[in-house]
């Protein structure tokens, strides 16, 4: 299952302090996928985590569009049977998405 979201990041930095905003930004994406596709096994994809830090770790983008893919973990020990990645789709503009 895959699907492309548009993170609204400002609101959940609302109010956070200058040294822990982009490592608060990488938990929202986090909680927004595990909400949304229901699975605790989460991986965010380098280019994502780039992007969300490219601006250092104070001005974090206000908007973020992710596509999340959930797909069948290979390992057989593991305690999730899916997981989800979580992929950084680059936009123009978020207007009309």
């Amino acid at each position: 299952v895959t699907r492309d979201y548009t993170v609204h990041l400002h609101k959940y930095l609302h109010k956070t302090q200058f040294k822990k905003r982009a490592p608060r930004a990488i938990r929202a994406i986090r909680r927004f996928a595990e909400k949304v596709m229901m699975t605790k096994d989460i991986r965010i994809d380098t280019k994502l985590n780039k992007f969300v830090w490219s601006n250092g770790i104070r001005n974090i983008p206000h908007r973020v569009r992710v596509r999340m893919s959930r797909k069948r973990n290979e390992d057989e020990e593991a305690k999730e049977k899916m997981y989800i990645l979580l992929q950084h789709v680059p936009v123009e503009s978020f207007k009309g998405l």
